[in-house]
């Protein structure tokens, strides 16, 4: 029997997507394909889709602000993949390197190089550590420092771990739970590193060699989706914001949105009613647009998330490859950046012009904070020297740049968010017609394919399977592996993506 306010919806009534990063076009992707017989209807509050995935550009140049790798063991995203874009993927030769007490070490590890760079006495240390920790460890492991130690030992996590978590997520890795170590960390110990580095035999998924691209950032992934979703009868709405979700009961009936238009301000505000209901924003927000609102411990426990926020200075630079790397990690203090990208190294069409440079200087912070609060002139200049102190390229090479600020680009694991998340998805688990998916939508650090996933899942139950989106099965999709540091695509391990392999997903 139809619910009351299912019988009554208009028959054109479309099934709105929150959201048009990879997420929210997955799922209207994935209903179309699969034959949906109400129209899709995606609202996105930005100007570019593809959410941390989009691909930014200025004069000519074009920026992966978080460097993603598309690499899956989900066959299902692999199709998507190909059938969106097929030719437009490159194959990519992966080169990467960590720089840590003034040295720039290979990773993968190469034994020599990491010898060279440590010396026989701290290689011994690390060892000895690690047998230390193997036979007396933390009998409880509930933060990332503690999980980290008891795998690898405390001399490696002094070196590797300690100093970038805290750059990454801005608090200290004892204050980060261990369920996101185990999470993102797995299938890779100290003495298997060792053997990598011997042997050449990266058999971790994340080590892998090569992975594929596309040509023009992976922002051209999802620009094309949205040209799909539009050609197959779809709407993607642009820097559109929905400000409001009508609920009656537990049914969900329609959603408020609010365009804002070509000067900046705000347009006037409709109501679209729909009958089902796809969200891939942040669950803080999520909870807060709900009218009539949660119950107040839900909405108490959404004001209890915290986000990390990110922020890429790009710089163009007067020579071409002033390194080879795709990406490096900056594991030390002396310097506020944390990760480096060379946009060439992924991509030749990155660049507007084969005989410069363009590179991605990464820095994490919180918004409002003092690097996200610094005007556009002066993070180019700190960027700038940065690159000059780290050996890279003179501060005068830079001779163009942009600054791109991305809001909550990873969830905070701290030691309040598990509980507070248990007492949201209790809630949202209820609804009937509404479905949340997506890093952000689940306020967990997935890389793209994961959330990917999730979407497809949600599409599917809203032609009538059923599957518990909350649950997917994580064996499926591609985590990274522990690495010493974590890939692109997402935040670093220590480790965003902010996750591509994912995003990456970058990731």
């Amino acid at each position: 029997m139809p619910n009351s306010s299912q019988s009554t919806l208009s028959p054109d009534a479309p099934i709105v997507v929150i959201g048009g990063g990879p997420a929210g076009l997955t799922a209207a992707y994935e209903l179309q394909k699969r034959g949906a017989e109400r129209p899709v209807h995606v609202f996105e509050a930005g100007r570019i889709v593809g959410g941390i995935s989009r691909t930014e550009s200025h004069n000519g140049y074009r920026f992966d602000i978080g460097g993603h790798r598309f690499f899956t063991k989900v066959s299902e995203v692999e199709d998507m993949w190909t059938e969106v874009l097929g030719d437009d993927f490159i194959t990519v030769p992966r080169t990467s390197r960590i720089y840590y007490k003034g040295r720039y070490f290979d990773y993968p590890l190469k034994i020599f190089n990491a010898l060279g760079n440590l010396g026989p006495y701290e290689a011994s240390r690390i060892a000895m550590s690690y047998v230390k920790w193997k036979m007396r460890p933390h009998r409880r492991e509930e933060t990332f420092e503690e999980w980290v130690i008891n795998r690898f030992g405390g001399r490696l996590y002094m070196h590797f771990f300690r100093t970038y978590t805290e750059k990454v997520w801005g608090i200290p890795p004892d204050q980060i739970q261990a369920d996101w170590a185990a999470q993102r960390i797995k299938n890779l110990s100290l003495p298997k590193a060792v053997i990598n580095a011997v042997t050449g035999a990266n058999d971790t998924a994340s080590l892998i060699e090569k992975f594929r691209y596309p040509r023009l950032g992976p922002g051209m992934m999802w620009e094309r989706v949205s040209e799909i979703v539009t050609e197959r009868g779809g709407r993607v709405d642009m820097q559109t914001e929905v400000t409001a979700i009508h609920r009656d009961g537990m049914r969900v009936t329609g959603v408020d949105v609010r365009p804002w238009t070509e000067e900046g301000g705000p347009g006037e505000t409709r109501r679209i009613d729909g009958s089902d209901f796809v969200n891939s924003m942040a669950v803080d927000d999520l909870i807060a647009a709900f009218d009539p609102p949660p119950p107040a411990e839900v909405r108490e426990a959404a004001a209890r998330l915290r986000y990390r926020d990110f922020l890429i200075v790009t710089l163009c630079l007067d020579h071409a490859d002033p390194f080879p790397d795709n990406w490096i990690y900056v594991h030390s203090s002396d310097v506020k950046v944390g990760r480096i990208q060379n946009f060439r190294a992924w991509s030749k069409e990155m660049l507007a012009d084969p005989e410069t440079a363009s590179i991605g200087m990464e820095y994490f912070c919180h918004e409002g904070d003092g690097l996200w609060s610094m005007e556009d002139d002066a993070l180019r200049d700190l960027a700038a020297h940065e690159l000059e102190k780290l050996g890279l390229a003179p501060a005068q090479s830079v001779i163009d740049y942009k600054v791109i600020r991305q809001r909550k680009a990873y969830p905070v694991y701290d030691g309040q968010y598990r509980a507070a998340l248990d007492t949201i998805t209790e809630w949202l688990k209820q609804l009937e017609n509404f479905q949340t998916v997506g890093r952000n939508g689940q306020h967990r650090y997935n890389n793209q394919d994961h959330s990917m996933l999730s979407a497809m899942l949600a599409a599917r139950n809203i032609l009538g399977e059923d599957h518990d989106v909350w649950n997917v099965n994580v064996e499926r999709s591609y985590h990274e592996d522990f690495q010493v540091s974590k890939e692109p695509g997402d935040a670093p391990l220590a480790p965003e993506k902010p996750g591509f392999a994912g995003t990456a997903d970058r990731r």
